[in-house]
């Protein structure tokens, strides 16, 4: 039996996907096997020793402590590109807020008082309102993963112009995006051209600030800033002044800021992406797949942190383990099992930065003296038998 610990209310559609005869879950466990999550920050309290994997029902994970989980061999789950059509519907949303002026004028329309002559006021009125349209303009996507791929082609669909930049695009990004899509050679070029700026990257090092001061120095007078990734890809800085002097035209958010939220220019949404049905029940099931696939046979897909590694079944046990990525790691392991007289009927073995994860089928039971022996390996992180 395992048993998950559940932080957030999860799609049924999900949970209903763990068997009630091998799973059981609840909102407070004192040893989880696993934990599922959306939004709740796990930074602030202790995770328990016997978690070996977290998943989290969406796909960013800066509220989860991925660092202290790979130093102890434990993988992060997320469910990429199961909000992405949420969030690109949101992006197109924002897009017509800000060329059509539409929350100033449903701010006009409520303002009317009864009695008013409704007719004269609006027709008088109106022209405060004149927007532009989308058709013709350019877009700048920052950023070709699975939102922003969704993003790029509905604005091509839209007729307008678009051009994005990701130097780390996958091959399945590459081949569901448009092959009218122009690829952009820096930053600089997308940010210079662009009459709309949308960015869909995850929030690290090297995304913090993307938009900064450089790029508010070339960016066209009143360009349009969409950002539905994280708050901190634009630089705060860089963004106040670009308001004030009219640099950046309109900042549409879903990340509210308290210093912005009286300015005219923004139109701030409170964290809407990828709140929908359809996408939280996306995000559920496929994160419990994921982590079903691990529990019951050591697969990783979708980990943020451990490499891809899959392979089907067989011989008698299932060994999973987490080592940090260094040289003879596999022939120790090979050589522990040979002195164990275990025979290897397979084995598969992948890499990630300084992490590695190997799957090793054993043509006969696994004992717990085997599996002390694995873990007193220096640069083993976690061991798991999987029997059967």
């Amino acid at each position: 039996m395992f048993t998950i610990q559940t932080l957030n209310n999860i799609s049924r559609n999900g949970l209903d996907r763990l068997p009630t005869a091998r799973y059981a879950t609840a909102n407070e466990v004192a040893e989880p096997d696993a934990v599922l999550v959306r939004s709740a920050d796990m930074h602030k309290s202790p995770i328990a020793a016997s978690v070996k994997a977290v998943a989290r029902a969406g796909a960013g994970t800066n509220n989860i402590p991925v660092a202290e989980l790979s130093a102890r061999g434990v993988p992060v789950f997320n469910a990429p590109g199961a909000n992405a059509n949420a969030v690109k519907e949101l992006v197109v949303a924002g897009m017509l807020l800000a060329a059509r002026n539409i929350a100033d004028a449903l701010a006009f329309v409520r303002g009317l008082e009864p009695g008013e002559d409704l007719h004269h006021k609006v027709e008088a009125e109106k022209k405060r309102f004149v927007g532009s349209e989308l058709a013709g303009k350019t877009l700048g996507v920052v950023g070709l993963g699975a939102i922003g791929v969704k993003v790029a082609n509905a604005a091509h669909a839209l007729g307008m112009r678009v051009v994005g930049f990701d130097p780390h695009m996958t091959v399945d990004g590459a081949w569901q995006l448009s092959s009218e899509v122009a690829k952009a050679g820096s930053l600089a070029e997308l940010y210079a051209g662009a009459d709309y700026l949308s960015f869909h990257v995850p929030l690290n090092d090297k995304t913090r600030g993307v938009f900064g001061a450089q790029a508010l120095e070339i960016v066209r007078p009143g360009v349009v800033l969409l950002n539905f990734a994280r708050e901190g890809v634009v630089d705060a800085a860089a963004l106040r002044k670009g308001l004030a002097d009219g640099r950046i035209g309109r900042y549409v958010s879903d990340f509210p800021d308290v210093d912005l939220l009286a300015n005219p220019r923004v139109i701030a949404l409170p964290h809407l992406g990828a709140s929908t049905g359809e996408a939280e029940e996306n995000c559920a099931v496929m994160v419990v797949d994921q982590l079903r696939d691990f529990l019951e046979h050591g697969n990783v897909h979708n980990s943020v942190n451990f490499p891809e590694t899959r392979m089907a079944r067989a011989g008698l046990a299932r060994i999973c383990i987490a080592n940090s990525n260094r040289p003879n790691m596999i022939g120790q392991l090979s050589h522990v099992l040979g002195e164990a007289g275990v025979n290897i009927a397979q084995m598969h073995n992948a890499s990630r930065g300084e992490l590695a994860y190997s799957l090793i089928d054993a043509d006969s039971p696994v004992p717990d003296s085997l599996v002390a022996a694995i873990a007193a390996i220096d640069g083993i992180l976690s061991v798991r038998v999987i029997q059967g």
